[in-house]
């Protein structure tokens, strides 16, 4: 097996892909929808950044819904700096903190490009009960930062 840069290992727990289902809600949808979800994180030997993707599919038809990609960078301090595009052309540059024994990752936009509404993003990643848990917040032009979506996802 290649060897895992000394700033990925803390976050070496997430390197593979995950499966699950999530809910969605927020004030300006009318009704809360539900998803299933495939997170893959995969390392490049030796680099020190986790190359990131999501896709989503409406739960039930298995309609194609939202895709995103980018990268993390863990830095061995425990601060961490990630870039995401979004499917919708968003673009988000988040920057935040990791526990490793914990083994959370909590994240804050530093910038949200190329949306005309949205404002900021957090998300926020726990392992709980052997299953990967994030909560992703949003604020908006009208809105305040409110729980968007919720996901609970097992590795395969």
């Amino acid at each position: 097996m290649a060897a895992v840069h000394p700033a990925v290992q803390p976050l070496s727990y997430l390197l593979g892909t995950w499966k699950g289902q999530g809910k969605g809600t927020y004030p300006t949808i009318i009704s809360p929808f539900h998803y299933s979800e495939e997170l893959q994180f995969s390392h490049s030997p030796n680099k020190p950044v986790i190359a990131y993707s999501s896709k989503t599919w409406k739960l039930g038809t298995g309609v194609a819904m939202h895709s995103e990609s980018g990268y993390w960078r863990p830095k061995i301090d425990g601060t961490i700096e990630v870039v995401i595009a979004q499917s919708t052309g968003l673009v988000e540059v988040q920057k935040g903190t990791y526990d490793a024994e914990q083994r959370s990752v909590k994240l804050k936009s530093e910038l949200v490009g190329n949306a005309s509404k949205v404002k900021e993003i957090t998300r926020v990643f726990e392992m709980v009960d052997g299953e990967l848990s994030y909560v992703v917040e949003m604020a908006t032009n009208v809105t305040d930062l409110q729980s968007h979506l919720k996901a609970s996802l097992k590795k395969l």
